[in-house]
């Protein structure tokens, strides 16, 4: 057994009754921009009656932009603007009372709107910062100028950043990354969707060691995972550039019931992931991200919920 650092997860994430060096997250996307208020009082009064049962410690609510930039393929999904995700926190999801991790993809917004929207923010509101998805593309507030703006306004807002584990794969300096991004402020890191469990165990590892030998804390690594239950969601996800390695790809175009399939894999990478954090001493989560419109996904993404709340040392 490795030995323990007194490794904290930030207090955004107060769960006094469970341990707080594992928690779960559950992610989701607002309703569409053109969504009348009727509709999306209709669809917020049924996320909270669902969201209000999972054993969660936060909701994740994304900040959804075109991403035309990142791949000069056709999308296999027509780009549809989505309601910001703070104003659904705030206007529709009136009844959540646990914390909330607000995505912020920073290209969007000028430097004001973001200040505004930091001194505006409730104080059970964490963020996550996202740059832009190429270096090409127009941006009207850059990620570092963005942390600054962070800095400068509101530094006690516990401020998250994303984490690509697969991006080690090639490059091997993801946890370089991230402990630059620690030292600029970051206090918690959530992932892409993970299916290269390989991967995410490098970059956990390699971490883990270059903090020690930096004399940082590992901030927490909450892992995202998702459900695949179709060919057209699989070319999706390939295009938003999540690596999903040979095999996987092969069993969810081929097995009988992908969708089973691909919850039974996400929770056998659950376990993995788990057991190897606590074998490495760092304190870690998963995301279960649910965005699918399908009825069927929605309702194995919170089965699948529930059953990585069992596997988590919660209590």
């Amino acid at each position: 057994m490795q030995d323990q650092h007194r490794t904290l997860v930030p207090a955004a994430f107060p769960a006094p009754a469970r341990n707080p060096r594992e928690v779960l997250l559950f992610g989701l996307t607002p309703p569409r921009a053109d969504t009348t208020p009727e509709r999306v009082t209709e669809i917020a009064e049924r996320t909270l009656a669902r969201v209000d049962a999972l054993p969660v410690d936060a909701l994740v609510i994304y900040d959804i932009t075109d991403e035309a930039d990142r791949n000069p393929q056709p999308r296999p999904f027509p780009f549809v603007e989505m309601l910001d995700p703070a104003a659904y926190l705030s206007d529709g999801l009136t009844g959540w009372d646990k914390p909330a991790v607000i995505y912020r993809y920073v290209g969007k917004y000028s430097p004001d709107e973001l200040r505004s929207w930091l001194q505006s923010a409730p104080d059970n509101v964490m963020t996550v910062f996202v740059g832009s998805s190429s270096s090409d593309a127009t941006v009207r507030t850059s990620l570092p100028q963005a942390v600054e703006i962070h800095h400068e306004t509101r530094p006690e807002l516990p401020l998250g950043a994303v984490t690509i584990p697969e991006r080690h794969i090639g490059r091997g300096d993801e946890h370089q990354r991230l402990l630059r991004k620690q030292q600029g402020g970051s206090q918690f890191f959530i992932s892409q969707i993970v299916y290269d469990i390989g991967a995410a165990k490098n970059l956990a590892s390699d971490y883990r060691y270059a903090a020690r030998e930096s004399g940082v804390e590992v901030a927490p690594l909450i892992f995202t995972l998702s459900l695949c239950g179709s060919a057209k969601t699989l070319s999706f996800l390939e295009w938003l550039g999540v690596e999903v390695p040979h095999w996987v790809r092969n069993e969810i175009l081929h097995t009988e019931d992908p969708l089973d399939w691909s919850r039974q894999q996400a929770l056998n990478a659950a376990r993995e992931l788990a057991d190897f954090c606590r074998y490495l001493g760092i304190p870690f989560g998963f995301n279960v991200e649910s965005v699918s419109s399908r009825r069927v996904e929605i309702e194995a993404g919170v089965a699948l919920t529930h059953e990585i709340a069992e596997l988590l040392e919660r209590d």
